[in-house]
């Protein structure tokens, strides 16, 4: 009995002592950072170095300290000293900054004043902020509905191609650019100069068919939307392609053949074979694309600013928090931004683990 005694004081203190070691050489790092200066590569690799060896040692000490425990209690505390990090860091970068913008949203512009439901009435009745609302409803109803069908008949025509592979590369290529690229490439296609010479793709076709060149996402609204809205449908395009082209591929062949054999033509066998069989693959492609589409932000910003209105809930929560400082209206825009995407979300995430993706 008293060797277990002497035992379990024992490991303890080494627990004690590899933790306070731990501690100690973060603790030297960190001075070493603060008090030195040094080039900035030297900087760079030693916080590189720091980061990766400081994890590893982190988790590496504290494994060792859960193995000195006995079983009962090894068996709960071992999650909570891999997961918990992870958790704590989440609840820090997501938790706290949902929390405290839920608080705000009940204040007014400076946050010193409480006016409960004020700003969401605001939102709702002021004419800036309903644009805002209508635009991202234009965009989920018109870009969604659109790249998924686009995709979902490039999916079905490429399958039967030839050039199969190096249509869908083609396609897919948007998806490997930047938004704010995307924004600058489409900027320049829809440019419009006042005069003879005419610099954009779209105007300079348009003179050379003898046409007047347009201002498309300046001064044509509210069609400028939809010029706006044809870059979403640029790049989402590929990516439901792909996604549904994959699903496509997944129908056993013999359902085909079957169907073809009882004198089904190609139209029946779209609507009531494919589509049927790929439904699942189709509602979470435009679920996907419509979360893309209700925090769109960098095309807007890049192409019109939000301006000629062009306005999103996005590019208001920026203008309202950042430009106008006004934390109320800001903060209720970003919560019902959230709010209406935390049903897609859960209804994507079901999906996912219903696939077997997760």
């Amino acid at each position: 009995m008293n060797t277990m005694i002497r035992n379990s004081w024992g490991k303890t203190f080494l627990s004690l002592i590899v933790l306070l070691l731990n501690i100690a050489v973060h603790r030297l790092f960190w001075n070493l950072f603060r008090d030195f200066t040094m080039p900035i590569p030297v900087t760079i690799i030693l916080a590189l170095i720091w980061g990766v060896l400081g994890l590893y040692l982190t988790y590496y000490s504290l494994n060792w300290i859960v193995e000195q425990m006995n079983g009962r209690w090894k068996g709960k505390i071992l999650p909570v000293v891999f997961i918990g990090p992870a958790v704590l860091l989440l609840a820090w970068l997501l938790l706290f900054p949902a929390i405290r913008t839920l608080l705000l949203s009940f204040f007014n512009a400076d946050s010193s004043v409480f006016v409960g439901l004020g700003n969401y009435i605001a939102v709702f009745t002021e004419r800036t902020l309903q644009m805002a609302i209508r635009n991202n409803l234009l965009w989920v109803l018109i870009g969604t509905s659109l790249s998924v069908s686009l995709g979902l008949i490039v999916a079905v025509l490429a399958d039967r191609s030839s050039f199969e592979k190096t249509a869908k590369s083609i396609l897919f290529m948007p998806m490997a650019i930047s938004f704010v690229a995307i924004g600058i490439i489409w900027k320049f296609v829809y440019y419009y100069k006042p005069g003879d010479e005419q610099i954009g793709l779209l105007n300079a076709v348009v003179v050379a068919l003898g046409g007047e060149p347009q201002a498309w996402i300046g001064l044509i609204q509210p069609w400028n939307n939809l010029f706006l809205i044809a870059t979403m449908v640029w790049t989402q395009t590929g990516f439901a392609m792909v996604m549904l082209s994959a699903a496509i591929k997944g129908i056993p062949e013999e359902i085909l053949e079957a169907a073809r054999v009882d004198g089904a033509n190609e139209r029946i066998i779209f609507f009531q074979i494919i589509i049927p069989y790929i439904q699942s693959t189709i509602w979470t492609v435009l679920t996907t694309i419509v979360v893309f589409t209700l925090k769109i932000f960098d095309i807007i910003m890049i192409m019109t600013g939000g301006q000629y209105g062009t306005e999103v809930i996005a590019t208001q929560y920026y203008k309202q928090f950042f430009n106008f400082r006004n934390f109320g209206y800001g903060s209720s825009l970003a919560m019902i931004l959230m709010i209406i995407l935390i049903p897609v979300i859960v209804y994507n995430l079901r999906m996912f683990k219903k696939e077997g993706r997760m």
